[in-house]
């Protein structure tokens, strides 16, 4: 199969924002009294924000709550994250990644970012990316999250690539399943890859370059 473009999940991928993620979470979850821990947040991955809201409400025992009162608290969520993610700069794009992305791009690759975050371009922008890729499907741009094949399905759109032209790389394997949803191939790197969900198996992104010779 001929590959013509090439489609990274962010998160875990092409940058690691786990960390904040966690701590966002633990603390508007400890503001509302509500029991998170890492184990909890690992089931977020990939996830949209909402939906990983409604993860971690699934201890909660108050007074239930309004939409507009989720909404508050993914709000309050997502400025607690925004507050660490202004600490990154390109020093946290490894150069592992950057040199497989460079090698990608002078081989005509088609490249593109599709992730669930609201917050891909300025993650990018912080990075050094932000006017990198080709084309970036992200939260701002789809309604259904991971696994649904929506976020890829719009990248390979907006590439004007057909999905059997494309293969995803993801870390998750809800990420993984949601390329293949979609009609793609998929390589795995990181907890996707242990779990043998993808079509390739990495034991780190340089090996793409191998793949996509």
């Amino acid at each position: 199969m001929k590959f013509e473009a090439v489609i990274f999940d962010l998160d875990g991928v092409i940058c690691f924002t786990d960390e904040y993620h966690y701590l966002a979470w633990k603390a508007m979850a400890d503001n509302i009294g509500v029991y998170f821990d890492r184990t909890i947040n690992n089931r977020l991955r990939g996830v949209s924000r909402m939906a990983s809201l409604d993860i971690v409400l699934e201890r909660y025992n108050g007074v239930p709550l309004s939409d507009a009162e989720k909404e508050s608290l993914a709000d309050q969520k997502n400025e607690l994250y925004k507050k660490y993610l202004s600490k990154m700069s390109p020093k946290d794009l490894s150069d592992e990644v950057k040199n497989t992305l460079d090698l990608l791009r002078e081989r005509g690759y088609a490249l593109a970012i599709g992730s669930s975050s609201k917050n891909t371009p300025f993650i990018l922008q912080q990075i050094g990316l932000g006017s990198y890729f080709d084309a970036v499907s992200d939260g701002n741009n789809i309604t259904r999250s991971k696994p649904d094949p929506e976020v890829f399905v719009k990248a390979s759109e907006m590439l004007c690539m057909p999905a059997e032209k494309c293969i995803v790389v993801e870390d998750a394997v809800s990420g993984a399943a949601a390329g293949h949803a979609g009609g793609m191939k998929v390589a795995c790197v990181g907890d996707a890859a242990k779990a043998g969900a993808g079509d390739f198996n990495l034991k780190s992104i340089s090996e793409l370059a191998d793949i996509l010779k």
